[in-house]
């Protein structure tokens, strides 16, 4: 029953910042602060008013209750009525908001001094300050969102690229959450059906025991269907690392260059010009990627370089993706293959770079002879990373490498799985039904359904919150920013 508030925007300098109040007493507390020709208590909900900000309009402590405002204001020399910003307020009446509960903003000017005076006359007033994440576990706990969807909410704000968005949006919109309860909502007439059976035995028939393994079967491919989604997902919310990897002077420091349309790294003639990883971020396809340039690979007896080629080795096994770059001027040698056998385990494309060097009339003919004497079966793009040929079709066959095991494609709209924790509850949900169709096919008593579908449900009921403990939800909403 806490009145809460927080300052909702990044703190810094903007056009505008906002103070979010929530709770039984947003409304009260604004009208000691909000001056304008109407009555605040009469305002319509979801009409934005303009006026001013002033300092607390307080009712004094009779003498005894000096503890009631322990924030006065005017402890800092501020007058009682003192302007404090021009501002836009916002009311949002109960239920009618994004807690549930009534809610008011005041859109300031986005000065911090602003903001923060904003604040602390909120505060004054009697409400307290939001925990991280506090106005989302209202809305959830007030049933307005379900607990994927508040995950939901962390996400989109998170959101790097539009792909990230765009699943993140989907999932907002309750994509996960609906194809959750459908599975869970089938869970139940199965158990419905078996304890009808059994609590009322003159009553109602045994179901049928090729319709009940039919019903779970099919809730079991739609756990597994959801599940197939986690990889791209997990793509698509946290990134891709990308490493390019070759020996001395293929062209990685261009490529990196080229991927990011601007000079990033120093690119000479000189070998071994690289000795630290360079780290820089882009979107390909709606994916985040870290791409990394590394130092040639290669025995040396310099100190330094040597220090880079260790630090290559060791940054490609943290790769989740290698563009392993040519030089096919010089065609493939010894030293290419045994860098490409240390890529055994990596997803690895085969940057032929250096095309321009190449006559014309050789470069469709000679690409699956280069291809075919790597010893593995690689995606392969020709490029010339000087001038940025073939970057279109190296990016396209990053994203589809990516993205070549998953369901969902880099343009697709899809219910896709991002989160690790509803990955988690699926695979308990699999297990459960995976034993519930062992327990029929062993003939067993169809009693013994009813636990492993009830374990089933409420693995599933951990995505939507249904079945979530506290300490979970507490865990959950801690990740958030505080304001949202």
């Amino acid at each position: 029953m806490d009145t809460i508030a927080a300052i909702a925007t990044p703190i810094g300098t903007s056009g505008i910042g906002i103070v979010r109040v929530s709770g039984p007493r947003a409304i009260e507390i604004a009208s000691r602060l909000f001056v304008s020709a109407s009555n605040l208590k009469e305002f319509a909900s979801h009409r934005a008013y303009h006026g001013k900000l002033v300092t607390p309009i307080l009712e004094h402590p009779t003498q005894g209750d000096e503890k009631s405002y322990p924030y006065h204001s005017n402890t800092s020399g501020a007058r009682e009525g003192e302007p404090i910003d021009e501002v836009v307020l916002t009311v949002f009446r109960a239920p009618f908001s994004y807690t549930g509960e009534d809610v008011v903003e005041f859109s300031c000017h986005g000065g911090i001094a602003i903001l923060r005076k904003a604040l602390g006359a909120v505060l004054d007033l009697g409400a307290r300050l939001a925990e991280p994440g506090e106005f989302t576990k209202r809305a959830f706990l007030n049933g307005k969102i379900d607990l994927a969807q508040a995950e939901a909410v962390n996400d989109l704000i998170r959101a790097r690229t539009e792909g990230a968005r765009r699943i993140a949006f989907s999932q907002l919109d309750g994509a996960i959450s609906s194809k959750v309860r459908g599975a869970r909502d089938r869970i139940l007439g199965v158990i419905a059906a078996i304890e009808a059976a059994i609590d009322f035995p003159d009553d109602v028939d045994e179901p049928d025991r090729a319709r009940l393994e039919s019903e779970i079967s099919a809730v079991r491919q739609e756990v597994v269907s959801l599940l197939s989604t986690f990889a791209a997902g997990r793509i698509f919310r946290e990134g891709l690392r990308v490493v390019i990897a070759g020996r001395v002077n293929v062209g990685k420091s261009s490529l990196l260059n080229a991927l990011l349309r601007h000079a990033r790294a120093i690119v000479t003639p000189i070998p071994g010009t690289t000795r630290d990883v360079i780290e820089e971020s882009l979107e390909i396809h709606g994916i985040p990627i870290v791409a990394l340039d590394t130092a040639g690979i290669r025995s040396t007896d310099d100190p330094v370089e040597k220090i880079g080629v260790e630090l290559a080795e060791r940054t490609l096994e943290s790769a989740d993706l290698v563009l392993m770059v040519f030089d096919i001027s010089e065609g493939i040698n010894q030293e290419d293959l045994e860098i490409l056998d240390r890529l055994a385990d990596k997803p690895t494309i085969a940057v032929l770079n250096k095309i321009d060097l190449l006559p014309e009339e050789a470069r469709g003919l000679q690409k699956e002879e280069y291809v075919g004497r790597l010893g593995r079966s690689l995606p392969a793009v020709w490029t010339c990373a000087s001038s940025g040929q073939g970057i279109d079709e190296l990016e396209d066959a990053i994203a589809e490498t990516a993205l070549r095991e998953a369901m969902v494609g880099p343009g697709e709209e899809a219910v896709v799985v991002t989160n690790i924790r509803h990955q988690q509850a699926l695979l308990s949900a699999l297990e459960s039904l995976d034993n519930a169709l062992e327990t029929l096919s062993a003939a067993q008593p169809i009693d013994l359904l009813s636990v492993d579908l009830a374990s089933a449900r409420n693995s599933l009921g951990l995505i939507t919150g249904e079945t979530a403990s506290d300490d979970l939800i507490d865990r959950i909403f801690s990740d958030f920013c505080i304001g949202k």
